[in-house]
């Protein structure tokens, strides 16, 4: 079972406009969302992560600050939010001053014990903040953090773990873009195989397996899907090609089954095409189910260094892997010209199937389960 992600987003600076200098939404008249705050949370809350609103309200429920004028506005943020399909999983609220020095209190941790317990893959998550306290919070939970900046320029940069952005549209687009990425290792008695995939192509592409015409058909995959591919591969060469093929195969096709995550927005399904005397046809459906079919006859022992037996086994593995329907035809003289239209192919279903639509958050089944 895979650990929860989760995104904890401050309030005040973050969603809403924070207003000076009293620093309190404490009536209708002060409150404001924060530019693209809406329709940016409306997107994130397609990917898989729960949402927890985590802010401090310096002495909520004391004189200077009545629970009655904070709860109005609070529940028009929510209410609001909830019209766009955005709903928290969990909101946490601490009500002391700073000068109490609570452990509630951010950047303190001790609102967050529920996310302590070992059933959250924090490392994979991300406080969303204004501040240099939610940037602090963020290291003391052990998470990535997204510092926003509205009255900064327009570019994003990485710095010690903190990614600093100017909009939700930035925050929206680097947490949809960071879910499709993804690195696997793989590591037996035969073979030691690490495989890394982005989606959206943000990875310069390097392929070694040790066998060169796979090699060059590998690349033909990275070239013509569009993604980004790193593969190392050493295996047991001295024994036959078999271990190295397959063993690449199941990393790849973790790797492309843990990037797509969600599965949210993306295209799903498959692609045909020419290669001079060679026609191929890859139908591929990414739903989840698998079922594979081969109808590809060569008709020579190898080519280059690599057997053609073994592309069957290749693309067997790889969709048994990624979970998915993969049924592969192709017919043509000249088995180098074969072997690649079938590569190029399914490198093309690939492309299609994984792209997504930055305007479209659902799934794409009727079920409404991938």
């Amino acid at each position: 079972m895979s650990l929860k992600k989760a995104l904890f987003i401050d309030r005040d600076g973050t969603i809403i406009v924070e207003p000076q200098p009293s620093e309190q939404v404490d009536s209708f008249d002060k409150f404001e969302f924060i530019p693209g705050a809406i329709s940016a949370l409306k997107s994130i809350a397609g990917l898989d992560y729960e949402l927890v609103l985590a802010t401090n309200q310096d002495g909520l429920g004391t004189d200077s600050f009545p629970y009655e004028s904070f709860i109005g506005p609070q529940e028009l943020m929510l209410r609001t939010l909830r019209g766009e399909g955005v709903e928290f999983d969990d909101i946490l609220i601490d009500d002391s001053f700073p000068e109490d020095n609570k452990p509630t209190r951010k950047p303190g941790t001790g609102m967050f014990g529920k996310y302590l317990s070992g059933e959250y893959d924090l490392a994979a998550s991300y406080v969303i903040g204004d501040r240099e306290t939610d940037m602090k919070l963020a290291e003391n939970l052990g998470c990535r953090a997204i510092l926003l900046d509205v009255a900064g320029g327009n570019q994003a940069d990485i710095k010690g773990g903190v990614c600093q952005v100017y909009s939700w549209a930035d925050i929206a687009e680097f947490l949809r873009k960071g879910e499709r990425r993804a690195t696997i290792s793989r590591n037996t008695k035969e073979t030691q195989i690490t495989v890394t995939v982005d989606l959206d192509g943000r990875l310069e592409s390097r392929i070694s397996t040790g066998l060169n015409f796979f090699d060059h058909m590998l690349d033909q995959i990275a070239h013509h899907s569009g993604i980004g591919l790193q593969i190392e591969a050493k295996g047991d060469l001295q024994v036959d090609e078999h271990h190295t093929m397959e063993d690449v195969a199941i990393a790849l096709g973790t790797a492309l089954l843990q990037a797509l995550g969600s599965k949210r927005g993306i295209g799903r399904y498959g692609f045909a095409l020419p290669m001079d005397e060679c026609e191929a046809m890859v139908l591929m459906d990414l739903g989840g189910r698998i079922d594979f079919s081969w109808e590809v006859p060569f008709t020579r022992e190898y080519v280059g260094d690599t057997p053609t037996e073994m592309f069957r086994h290749f693309y067997k593995s790889l969709c048994e892997a990624m979970q998915c329907n993969l049924h592969i035809r192709a017919r043509g003289e000249n088995n180098h010209h074969l072997a690649e239209a079938v590569f190029k192919a399914f490198a093309r279903a690939l492309r299609q199937a994984v792209a997504c639509n930055p305007f479209d958050y659902e799934l794409p089944s009727s079920k409404g389960l991938l």
